[in-house]
């Protein structure tokens, strides 16, 4: 196995195999293709125990579905389904023979490992927004010394779930329209930003440190090396393996250049592919699940330049733009928590998979 495979886990595999072929429910033939079905669960979980399966992201169900047998070639939709079943038998057989060791791994999360075809035809539409956890893995993904389009690409991605901004916005956006010292962002269509509808407003970055860091410090590179109306994400030039920056500015697809790239870090982060726009979407659920008042959902609305949000329409009159800026600077350090007890309480009674449907709905209402 290769090495960065858990010991413990192939032990297990192993045991669970013989253990079938010993008590006569499989032929040698069959313990053969169920090691190839559970060598992909083993490389899944890389170093992490099987006891923390549940933890490990990306998911199996993603990860299964981006592997590949030869170059954009994807496993077969039924190896994929095959694995996906190995999967649950083997957790479910470690639950039941190891169940001291493996009392954290939840008996719902076993059940919930059935391969869904459609899950795997349309994986952009599965999941409906990037996470913070996602977002940091991306940005701070290792590249090589001196590759430039890979630190440019990270740091957009960081800036991206920063400010929430459209993916065409981001693009267009010239150095000069962001302000790292005040976490400003000026969506202006006169300074070259292509805003929906063209429409004009100053908007604030959430204060991510980890994110923060690496959008701040190619900051600070293309300013020192490009004027001011140069876009922020830079056209790079590449001749004789170095890379150069150029003030160019972006072509009419440069969006669509944009997600081609986010494709090249999502894979090698070894995660499902989410558009740029979801970016936004993870933006917005990042600030709703932050928010504690309304005046904080108001202030999420702002930034994501709509007008208001229906359920504040009748409440509260537009935020100063001093007060704007300060309830986005303190949203990341706010817990989690509902802006009042009946809107807790009418979510308290939902069930788990509603909470996590009205999520999605609000991200994505805020984010459109």
């Amino acid at each position: 196995m290769e090495k960065l495979v858990n010991r413990e886990n192939y032990l297990l595999v192993k045991n669970y195999l013989a253990i079938l072929h010993e008590d006569g429910q499989v032929s040698e033939k069959s313990v053969d293709r169920y090691r190839f079905y559970l060598r992909h669960v083993l490389l899944w979980a890389n170093e992490t125990p099987f006891q923390q399966a549940h933890t490990i992201r990306p998911s199996l169900l993603a990860y299964v579905s981006q592997i590949e047998t030869t170059p954009g070639q994807s496993l077969a939709g039924e190896t994929q389904k095959k694995v996906i079943e190995q999967a649950r038998k083997l957790f479910e057989w470690c639950k039941m023979e190891y169940g001291a060791d493996f009392r954290a791994m939840p008996i719902a999360w076993i059940q919930k490992l059935k391969f869904q075809k459609k899950n795997f035809a349309q994986p952009d539409e599965d999941v409906e927004f990037v996470t913070l956890e996602e977002a940091i893995t991306l940005a701070t993904l290792p590249g090589e010394p001196g590759d430039l389009a890979h630190w440019r690409d990270r740091a957009m991605i960081a800036r991206l779930f920063l400010t929430g901004e459209r993916a065409s916005a981001a693009v267009t956006s010239p150095i000069s329209a962001i302000n790292f010292d005040d976490f400003s962002l000026k969506q202006w269509p006169e300074l070259g930003a292509k805003t929906k509808n063209r429409k004009k407003a100053t908007t604030y970055l959430l204060k991510i440190p980890e994110l923060l860091e690496i959008a701040r410090s190619w900051d600070e590179y293309v300013r020192a090396n490009l004027p001011p109306t140069a876009p922020w994400y830079a056209s790079i030039n590449s001749q004789w393996g170095d890379q150069t920056l150029t003030a160019a500015q972006p072509g009419e697809n440069r969006n669509i250049a944009l997600n081609k790239r986010l494709r090249i870090l999502f894979n090698q982060a070894g995660l499902l592919y989410r558009s740029a726009h979801k970016f936004r979407h993870g933006h917005a659920a990042y600030g709703l699940l932050h928010c504690q008042t309304m005046a904080d959902y108001k202030a999420l609305s702002l930034n994501l330049m709509h007008e208001s949000l229906e359920i504040t329409d009748s409440i509260y009159v537009h935020l100063q733009k001093e007060e704007q800026r300060n309830r986005i600077a303190r949203l990341s350090a706010q817990p989690i928590s509902m802006p009042n007890d009946e809107l807790q309480q009418h979510l308290m009674n939902l069930s788990k998979q509603a909470k996590l449907e009205t999520i999605n709905l609000l991200a994505k209402a805020l984010a459109d």
